[in-house]
């Protein structure tokens, strides 16, 4: 298919909030709903409008360009003005996910060198209390606790004139994204302006937009997929960008989706399992608005994907991204999907399976899943961490620490992290393989395969799995669910052990954390 005229061209110099604010009225998007909640909605000139008196309001409240100014906010309008407007000032913000706790808060406000931060009256404690720490101030929405300065009053202040936004480089950062440093203390992903393009323009091919479109991510915009697909590409597209402030349960999420007419819908498979493991629930809500629902961050096994094509008759678009980019190659509606797998690479960006010397490998082995480096939507670098950099970033390539293979058709199967993968009597074991296999037994809402140290064969084969209610958790369960795989895949992969769990455990982005399960 011919590329859309100026696909992934980025000018030298240029700034996303005038890509995705400045060029509102030039697009006609100014009077469609750029956002839309629960107890009310923004036009884009409305939002456009609030974007750039907030930016007057900081200025004239000391926040400079090049400033770095955390983010500590759940979903909703003022989260995506605050990082607008500070884009355009050409300051630095920086986003950490809000369930963090004080502790963290400390470790990356100094790590980044925030002056100021930005947050909610629920959500300010930790703030209030580091702000000796924070020579610019504290501003706080929906309630400004005592010593700091009320979000609203800036907008209500400011001047109705436009904000001239900051004349920035391509390449020069435009806002920091915080790891949730589950495998030790936090990372600060740099990304520069040109991301909006790149990625940008990555998303419209990926899922072309269309006329009345309503997206809709269930993870917090800390999280770069959530960030790109419910706020900075809709804005970019004309889209509306549908907003659940609370936590997403299977009942708000589908609520969400009935009440706001929700067509697209962008989240993680622990999410769809979720939803899946409550019976009958697709015949409470009303689904009929959605024509394409999306799925990264995990594996979405293939039996997820078909059990949801049965029970809701929509797809599940499965794409792989890193925080270090974010989409690098998925399932879409320009090509068939391939249950099981990620799909296929977007244009512009090349991936690889290599041995370890860097040598392709025959179509369905598993070897390293490797991204080339010089993509315009990678990041900068991991702040004031240039080994860390280095380690993931040479020879030409991102090491994504991702084991995959790829079919004769060009789909990409995502194997497992290459410290998830182990072996059982010599033999290499993908875990991913195995729990796809396991959420098509009728019993079993999630699984997770660990290894289980032994003497004899190096690594047992430990099944950890989530029952769908009713089920009783007993050895009879445990053997028929030893026997089932038994029947559709290698004898040699079958699980040694299997064990039940009330949840699975999961990072702040509903990733598992397989290392919690690992005796």
């Amino acid at each position: 298919m011919t590329l859309p005229e100026g696909y992934r061209q980025i000018p030298q110099r240029m700034n996303i909030a005038a890509e995705l604010i400045d060029r509102i009225d030039k697009r006609g998007f100014g009077g469609r709903v750029a956002f839309a909640w629960d107890d009310g909605e923004l036009s884009f000139a409305e939002f456009a409008k609030r974007v750039n008196k907030l930016a007057h309001g900081f200025v004239a409240n000391g926040i400079e360009k090049g400033m770095s100014v955390l983010i500590r906010m759940h979903n909703c309008h003022e989260f995506a003005e605050a990082v607008l407007a500070l884009i355009k000032i050409g300051a630095l913000p920086v986003l950490q996910n809000s369930l963090l706790g004080e502790e963290e808060v400390d470790y990356v406000l100094k790590h980044s060198d925030a002056r100021a931060a930005v947050t909610l009256g629920s959500l300010a404690v930790p703030l209030v209390n580091l702000s000796h720490k924070l020579s610019a101030g504290v501003f706080a929405a929906r309630g400004a606790p005592d010593g700091t300065t009320a979000l609203e009053s800036l907008i209500d202040a400011a001047p109705d004139a436009p904000f001239e936004t900051a004349d920035t480089e391509a390449n020069e950062p435009a806002f920091f994204v915080y790891t949730s440093g589950t495998t030790g203390r936090p990372k600060g992903i740099v990304h520069a302006h040109r991301w909006v393009i790149a990625l940008g323009d990555s998303n419209r091919y990926r899922l072309p937009p269309e006329t009345g479109d309503r997206a809709y991510a269930t993870g917090e915009w800390s999280f770069i997929s959530a960030l790109g697909h419910n706020v900075m590409f809709t804005l970019r597209n004309g889209v509306t960008g549908v907003i659940l402030e609370d936590r997403p349960s299977p009942e708000n999420v589908l609520k969400a989706v009935e009440r706001h007419k929700v067509t697209l819908i962008y989240s993680v498979a622990t999410v769809y399992r979720r939803i899946l493991a409550m019976e009958n629930i697709e015949k409470i809500f009303n689904f009929s608005s959605v024509r394409g629902c999306n799925a990264t961050g995990e594996a979405l096994e293939a039996a997820t994907w078909q059990e949801f094509k049965d029970r809701f008759g929509c797809d599940i678009w499965e794409h792989y991204g890193v925080s270090e980019m974010q989409m690098v190659l998925g399932q879409g509606p320009r090509h068939p999907v391939v249950p099981g797998s990620i799909g296929l690479p977007i244009p512009g960006t090349h991936v690889a399976v290599l041995d370890d010397d860097y040598n392709e490998i025959e179509p369905g082995e598993i070897g390293h899943f490797l991204i080339a480096s010089d993509n315009p939507g990678f990041f900068l670098g991991y702040h004031k961490d240039p080994e860390k950099t280095a380690e993931v970033v040479h020879d030409g390539w991102y090491h994504t620490g991702d084991l995959a293979s790829c079919d004769d058709d060009g789909y990409f199967r995502i194997a497992g992290r290459s410290d998830d993968c182990f072996k059982s009597r010599g033999i290499f074991i993908s875990p991913y393989e195995i729990e796809n296999v396991l959420r098509q037994h009728p019993s079993i809402v999630e699984a997770c395969i660990v290894p289980l140290a032994d003497k004899e064969i190096g690594y047992r084969i430990r099944a950890v799995c989530v029952l769908r209610d009713g089920v009783e958790a007993s050895d009879e369960t445990a053997e028929d669910i030893r026997l089932s795989v038994r029947t559709r895949i290698a004898p040699y992969k079958t699980p040694h052990v299997v064990e039940f769990i009330d949840a699975l455990p999961k990072s702040p982005v509903g990733k598992v954390l397989r290392r919690e399960l690992v005796s």
